[in-house]
């Protein structure tokens, strides 16, 4: 079987976390023995400028490889609705192609709501794909209920965890490899320095917790996606005199899950997520994880597998921190937490990807 995967998000040397999980799909499929192709953009750059140069680009290339493939491609596989599907459907109408699309989220919380036009491209992709993946409970229902989607063709598949990659490490090992003292309190954040990952009331939660006497220190690992906010975050953090806020930058997974192994605490408190795949990793790297109630976020750790706590409320993200620095904490279950990852794991989501491969292509 040949495949062209589709994605607006893809990572490179230059840019190693961007889409990284699109990546981590292309290369087990790659390793069963699919044969895969890529056309994808690898440039997060923003600007109109930028926009047009890298979008315009990445559909030429599209483009060229449906038509040189339109004989051997049993399937294309384009992540996120729009735009990315756009190319999926014209790919299907000019060469009778069949594509699966997965929604991670912002696509049907932001990208469709930005116009009713949108919305209407948003929805014809949808209902022409062979097959519609969402990776969380909640983007099943929209899709199914909102979309009106049939729901023999959608199927709720994370984009699923590497154990072999994120698993519990040696806890003083990684934390003198990584510099953090031990005896101290060690919040991790793992995601794009943006507003809406939550970061500003991570850093007030942290204050909060320092005025009671419970100081911690915030590693944020991860790209700077809007200077401007980052700029903004830092003279937040300055203005409240907090001194132990540590600017880490992007890591390669491997150093990831050291990082989550030698913290007490992972935190993402966004205010929206489609799934939550850091959390996944977190718990599979025997982090305890603290999320908003949002999103895939409020199934992911459900069943005792985390703390949930509200969008936006610093009070509430203190308390759940504070909840989950106590180790006698029965706030989580472990069994649930392995059950979990076992869900998850890379080989259960090959094996159900590929089923929905084959049934699109036998439809074609």
């Amino acid at each position: 079987m040949k495949i062209l995967v589709l994605s607006n998000m893809y990572p490179t040397d230059a840019h190693p976390t961007y889409g990284i999980f699109v990546r981590n799909q292309v290369e087990l499929l790659r390793a069963s023995g699919i044969d895969v192709d890529v056309a994808a953009i690898t440039d997060p750059g923003k600007g109109k400028a930028a926009a047009l140069k890298k979008y315009g680009g990445w559909a030429m290339e599209t483009g060229r490889r449906l038509f040189g493939g339109r004989k051997s491609y049993a399937v294309t596989h384009a992540h996120y609705a729009f735009p990315t599907g756009l190319l999926s459907l014209i790919g299907k109408r000019l060469f009778g192609v069949p594509y699966i699309v997965t929604v991670h989220g912002g696509d049907l919380d932001q990208m469709a709501r930005k116009s009713p036009k949108i919305r209407q491209m948003t929805e014809r992709i949808l209902k022409e794909a062979a097959h519609v993946i969402t990776v969380g409970q909640r983007l099943y229902e929209e899709v199914t209920g909102q979309y009106e989607i049939p729901a023999s063709r959608v199927s709720i598949l994370s984009m699923g965890v590497d154990t072999d990659v994120f698993r519990p490490r040696e806890r003083a090992a990684v934390r003198a490899d990584l510099g953090i003292p031990e005896g101290e309190k060690a919040v991790l954040f793992v995601g794009n320095i943006i507003r809406a990952k939550g970061t500003t009331e991570l850093v007030d939660a942290a204050t909060l917790l320092d005025q009671e006497g419970e100081p911690v220190t915030l590693y944020l690992v991860g790209s700077v996606k809007d200077a401007g906010y980052t700029e903004e975050l830092k003279a937040h953090i300055s203005e409240l005199g907090l001194d132990r806020v540590r600017f880490v930058g992007t890591e390669p997974q491997e150093r990831l899950s050291e990082w989550m192994s030698a913290c007490d605490v992972l935190a993402l408190p966004s205010y929206h997520e489609g799934f939550g795949l850091v959390a996944l990793e977190g718990m599979a790297s025997g982090v305890r994880v603290v999320g908003s109630d949002v999103g895939g976020l409020s199934v992911l750790l459900g069943d005792d597998r985390g703390i949930l706590v509200p969008p936006k409320d610093a009070g509430a993200l203190a308390a759940g921190i504070r909840e989950a620095l106590d180790p006698d904490s029965r706030a989580f279950d472990g069994e649930s937490i392995r059950r979990e990852v076992a869900r998850h794991s890379k080989d259960q989501i090959l094996r159900e990807l590929l089923e929905i491969y084959e049934d699109a292509a036998a439809g074609r």
